[in-house]
């Protein structure tokens, strides 16, 4: 060859290379043989730790006293935050569970109003959510149980059905928090939850104008059209004009005293106990005026008395168990969509995470308490979530405040609570609702993310024109929708070796990277190689070295003699995705160009070392950076064109 002189090299620049391919193919090794990943039985365990223990793991150094707290500490999170405690912020707490409790009274489902809350307190992770009775799930029950037992013909097996329900609800969500099966709630994204919370308000502040109103006949359906048909059939009806100007009157006292407390902090306890003092002056109001014989709703009878034991009501046994398990999954998924959206939503605006696996076991437990004391499902209430952030809670200790005070109330104070007019109860709720249409926060997501408001506006107008559930799936749905469209079509990009560094970038974002002649680099952009886009990344990178090859004819650059393909971001690779590999291998090998693998995860070497793909392309195509990869490859040039 007429130039060998040119392109030979020296005896101490070959033992240079040597020393420095023998470095390569060491470090080589150390990708090839690292340990086995872990299997799926010691994950399974590590995942239950983590559930239980605030660490997910407890030190060889611990003493068993020292395991046992970790242990507690998991499981109830008290004994964590318990510790920082202070009376300042118990201050804020009794305000707010009085006021939860001036709301929750005067309601249905006292005795769930009881234990539940408890529980949660001592189990719950959220500093905001409010535990009790909800509408949706109530109404969710009564449709569903129905349709076994009729409560008009047998109250009894009726009521029998409902704690058996509530009991596997508590169980098949104990078992989801277990198993780590939060990230399911994870698809309820920040702007879903937005959208999910100005729909929830809108509906929620329409459906008390029947409390404010005091409409007789009412629709049990949540969507607006519905709420509102509703309302305007029930104004041609007979009406009391009383209801309305008790609770408008009320309604401007409360958002007056929020006013005030904004703009003098020292009157923040203002209207923190506004609420309970609405309570307590319409009733006296009622019951001095006798306001009732006018037209006035009242809450009227409520039983007192401590929660019954249960437990001898509990059904495992007959033809109703199948069904009652299955209304208990739905009901149990239903309740913790909607606890875990209301509890992140106001956890998002406090600036914390809500673990979504401690949620589920905490709700968990609580329900099957409840369903031992003649409770049944209970989960996070949106409206009274907002009257409880609204007071200033500052952590579940307004929960044990209002259990305990709902406990007492139905003790002593159930004949005192006939009077309490029902628009008092639809304004409180009326007055905690401004604020939670953000505006301002949906214009943003829009700017930022196109797709994010697509999610946002299909919670928005689901809860608004359907009900809660198909808003919250809308929103799952096009969450979903988008993960699945960027798995299926990941970013692959070609990648150049930035000037004067080892650091190889995208060539697209970053102009000035070099490429290397004869190389191809290319970065996957996605966690999985698999089925749904193996096919795509093969096709795009072949198509890149066609691409190439096209160029190369055209210009005096030379063909692509190796193609590199960085799985730094591929965390795992299924059968399809090392077929794929296998697939590209051969295309490769057809036009006298290799294939290198660089820096792959802990689980995609495992998988293609039992695959023997490191033995088809050479176990030293294999490299553990990008840099390594490239020098290798131009050692392996010059060390073919030396011996030419």
């Amino acid at each position: 060859m007429d130039s060998q002189p040119a392109e030979t090299l020296t005896v101490q620049e070959l033992q240079q290379l040597g020393d420095e391919d023998t470095g390569r193919r060491e470090r080589a090794q150390w990708v090839l043989n690292s340990p086995d990943p872990p299997g799926l039985l010691h994950d399974l365990i590590g995942s239950v730790k983590e559930v239980v223990l605030p660490h997910g793991h407890t030190t060889a150094r611990q003493t068993a006293s020292g395991r046992a707290m970790s242990f507690l500490q998991g499981l109830f999170p008290i004994f964590s935050w318990g510790k920082g405690y202070r009376v300042s912020k118990f201050k804020n707490d009794l305000m707010a569970g009085l006021t939860l409790a001036s709301l929750s009274i005067p309601q249905y489902g006292l005795y769930t109003s009881v234990v539940p809350p408890l529980i949660y307190a001592l189990m719950g992770s959220s500093r905001e959510i409010a535990i009790g009775p909800v509408a949706v799930v109530s109404l969710l029950l009564s449709s569903m149980i129905q349709k076994i037992e009729d409560p008009a013909t047998d109250p009894a097996a009726y009521r029998k059905i409902v704690f058996t329900v509530t009991f596997f609800a508590g169980t098949f969500q104990a078992v989801f928090g277990l198993f780590r099966l939060g990230f399911l709630v994870d698809f309820l994204s920040h702007a879903a939850i937005v959208g999910f919370m100005g729909g929830a308000a809108i509906v929620i502040g329409l459906q008390q104008l029947k409390g404010l109103l005091g409409i007789s006949h009412f629709t049990t359906k949540t969507d607006v059209v519905s709420v509102l048909e509703s309302v305007f059939t029930s104004i041609d009806h007979p009406w009391c004009p009383l209801n309305f100007v008790l609770g408008c009157s009320f309604l401007i006292f409360l958002l007056i005293a929020r006013f005030i407390g904004r703009r003098n902090k020292k009157l923040f306890w203002f209207p923190a106990i506004a609420p309970l003092i609405s309570v307590i002056l319409s009733t006296l109001i009622v019951f001095l005026t006798k306001a009732d014989k006018h037209g006035v709703k009242i809450v009227k009878h409520i039983k007192g008395g401590l929660n019954p034991s249960s437990v001898h009501e509990l059904q495992f046994k007959g033809q109703n168990v199948g069904q009652a398990a299955r209304i208990g999954l739905i009901s149990a998924i239903v309740a913790l969509t909607e606890a875990i959206a209301v509890g992140r939503s106001f956890a998002s605006i406090k600036g914390y995470h809500l673990d979504g696996n401690k949620e589920m076991l905490a709700m968990g437990f609580m329900n099957i308490a409840g369903s031992l004391t003649s409770c049944y499902v209970a989960t996070g209430s949106f409206s009274r979530t907002a009257v409880n952030f609204s007071a200033g809670c500052e952590s579940v200790v307004s929960n044990i405040v209002m259990a305990i005070t709902v406990f007492l109330s139905l003790e002593l104070f159930t004949r005192f609570l006939y009077y309490t007019p029902i628009a008092i109860l639809a304004s409180i709720i009326l007055s905690a609702l401004p604020g939670l249409i953000n505006i301002h926060e949906a214009y943003y997501i829009w700017k930022v993310d196109k797709l994010d408001f697509l999610a946002c506006i299909g919670a928005f107008f689901g809860v608004l024109f359907a009900s809660v559930e198909i808003g919250l799936l809308a929103a799952v749905t096009i969450s979903f929708a988008k993960i699945l469209l960027n798995g299926i079509r990941p970013g692959v990009e070609e990648l150049g070796r930035l000037p004067r560094t080892d650091t190889y970038c995208d060539i697209n974002q970053y102009p000035m990277a070099i490429k290397t002649p004869g190389i191809l680099i290319v970065r996957v952009n996605s966690a999985l190689l698999c089925f749904a886009n193996a096919s795509f990344i093969r096709e795009r990178i072949m198509r890149w070295v066609t691409e190439e090859e096209g160029k190369s004819k055209e210009s005096t650059k030379g063909r692509i003699q190796v193609v590199i393909i960085d799985m730094s971001n591929v965390t795992n690779v299924d059968t399809a995705g090392i077929l794929a590999l296998e697939e590209l291998h051969k295309k490769l090998m057809s036009r006298e160009t290799e294939l290198a693998i660089a820096n792959p995860r802990w689980q995609v070497i495992h998988k293609l070392k039992l695959a023997k793909f490191g033995e088809r392309i050479g176990r030293g195509r294999i490299f553990i950076t990008v840099d390594e990869a490239v020098a290798a490859s131009i050692s392996s040039k010059l060390t073919s064109l030396n011996n030419c």
